[in-house]
């Protein structure tokens, strides 16, 4: 392994922690925005839309950007512009202005994903081994930064404008520190994908295509899971099964925890394994684990149960992206925008849906279609089968 290498791998931990913070840095925020704005909960709901508008949109502009010019221009440019973009909903005086901010922040924040990930790809095919899933785990890591940073700024005093700018300017200056790390644009010797496409078969081509389909409903099916997990955990332990406000907590803190930890060893079992066995065993273990939250009425099986489908779903997203990047190395970063975009989607819905199911069956009940829509994914793991899959299950066969 060279120098240059292990620098990209550090630079890219550095995008993935910052996207993670900005993010994260918002969320924290929230409360103080909505009263400083005015606004009831249904009318924050309906401008968190227009954050996930903009996030997709920017997710697919980043991608072929980044495709034509290059991961180590795109992803310092998003990333400025990101933090940037960060103070904007700290300083909206009513709904007109947050909309336009979390139209704008929601754009820039889909753009440094999606070009973050495409160099997360281009560096795991460099290595020639898995890496993607830590990647996706330091994001989480960014998350825990987020609310440290947001409750050191509120300690000494900082209005949500002013912390937010605060973080803001530091994240300028973290996007542009490691930029000279990233690896360059893909080499001269590369074809021209446009010249490539003109020139591949088309039965080829609809094969790439498709499966770019398959894997972005794969990740739609797989964001919403976690987007259900990530605004209903808590409520289902306390109006469910009636914990009190603290013990509650500990439900979504207990999943995410294991998702963090499975994306910690996800990309030494997948060297080992094979993506295929990672997506196959990471969504029967989420549909376990989430059949343990709709069905079983006990306390500690409804945390057994989430910490369970944290676990399972920790792999299943990298494993995605990375199939995406690497079905067609020339547009990586088209392909996991199509994907992103689609999975983000679901991420959005996730809470929504569950949501609109409470007004037929109990909260628990409507925790089924997780179940379903896990065993699909563990079913349609075929996906992401590969020649080096094919050899392990000789060689294990032959055992």
């Amino acid at each position: 392994m060279n120098d240059p290498l292990r620098s990209a791998r550090v630079a890219t931990f550095v995008y993935f922690i910052l996207c993670g913070t900005t993010m994260g840095t918002w969320v924290v925020h929230i409360p103080g925005i909505e009263e400083r704005v005015g606004i009831s909960h249904a009318t924050l709901g309906g401008l968190l839309v227009l954050l996930g508008v903009g996030a997709f949109t920017g997710m697919q502009a980043a991608g072929r950007l980044t495709d034509r010019l290059g991961a180590r221009i795109v992803v310092p440019a998003t990333g400025v512009l990101c933090s940037a973009a960060l103070a904007l909903p700290g300083l909206a005086r009513d709904p007109w202005t947050l909309a336009g901010a979390l139209l704008v922040f929601g754009f820039c924040n889909g753009c440094l994903d999606v070009s973050m990930n495409a160099h997360a790809v281009h560096v795991e095919k460099a290595y020639g081994r898995p890496v993607m899933s830590a990647f996706h785990a330091t994001f989480s890591v960014g998350g825990v930064l987020a609310s440290l940073l947001g409750a050191a700024t509120a300690s000494v005093g900082l209005n949500p404008a002013a912390g937010m700018a605060a973080v803001g300017a530091l994240g300028i200056v973290v996007a542009l520190v490691p930029a000279g790390a990233l690896l360059p644009a893909a080499p001269a010797a590369d074809p021209d994908p446009v010249e490539e496409a003109e020139r591949a078969p088309a039965a080829g081509r609809r094969r790439t295509s498709g499966r770019i389909r398959l894997l972005a409903t794969l990740a739609l099916m797989v964001m919403l899971c976690e987007g259900a997990a990530n605004d209903w955990s808590t409520l289902h332990l306390k109006d469910v099964l009636g914990a009190s406000a603290s013990t509650a907590a500990f439900a979504y803190g207990t999943f995410a925890a294991t998702m963090t930890i499975g994306r910690l060893l996800a990309d030494r079992l997948v060297a080992r394994f094979g993506s295929m066995a990672i997506l196959r065993h990471g969504g029967t273990t989420a549909a376990v684990g989430i059949t343990f939250v709709a069905l079983c009425p006990w306390m500690w099986a409804a945390f057994a149960g989430w910490a369970l489908f944290g676990l399972g779903l920790s792999g299943c997203v990298p494993q995605l992206f990375s199939a995406a990047g690497h079905a067609d190395p020339c547009a990586a970063g088209a392909n996991v925008s199509r994907v992103a975009g689609l999975g983000y989607v679901g991420m959005l819905a996730g809470p929504a849906v569950i949501g609109w199911l409470t007004h037929l069956v109990a909260l628990n009940h409507a925790f089924v279609l997780l179940t379903l829509l896990s065993a699909i994914t563990a079913a349609a793991a075929g996906i992401l089968r590969t020649g080096s899959d094919h050899t392990r299950e000789a060689a294990a066969s032959s055992r």
